[in-house]
């Protein structure tokens, strides 16, 4: 593997005190976009996307990323769905809470709350208890 010396996207932000220019969230958000769109076109979701599994490629201002950590993706047929609770709490789609039935479409949800980081600076959705994160999720 190649060594990536920009570190994570949470690492980023942490160093940017969680303040980036709109132009800046909006270069990251589509590169996230174009990743997704190119995995789920071979029938793949991430399931685990968040700014800890997202790597800039140098520590530049306009550095590319590169989606990490594969370890919960799963290949979902057009016609298929998984049950399977993965995913990180914060950035998880309701319906993986719910344990109902879900399709690569939960990896636009997370996108939705790395949108939400990089343009407001804090997560949509926390709390110091994963209980009363996963009730504000699921309502």
């Amino acid at each position: 593997m190649e060594h990536l010396k920009g570190r994570d996207l949470f690492y980023y932000l942490e160093q940017k005190k969680f303040h980036i220019s709109e132009e800046r969230a909006a270069f990251l958000i589509y590169s996230i976009a174009t990743a997704l769109k190119y995995l789920h076109q071979y029938g793949i979701a991430h399931r685990d996307l968040k700014p800890e599994n997202i790597l800039l490629i140098n520590t530049s201002m306009d550095s590319d990323i590169k989606l990490m950590d594969f370890g919960l993706s799963k290949i979902i047929a057009p016609d298929e769905t998984s049950t399977e609770p993965f995913g990180t709490l914060s950035y998880v789609a309701p319906e993986v809470l719910k344990m109902k039935p879900y399709g690569k479409d939960v990896d636009i949800w997370s996108v939705g709350i790395i949108a939400y980081l990089l343009l407001v600076g804090v997560l949509p959705f926390d709390d110091e208890k994963d209980s009363e994160i996963a009730r504000m999720i699921m309502t």
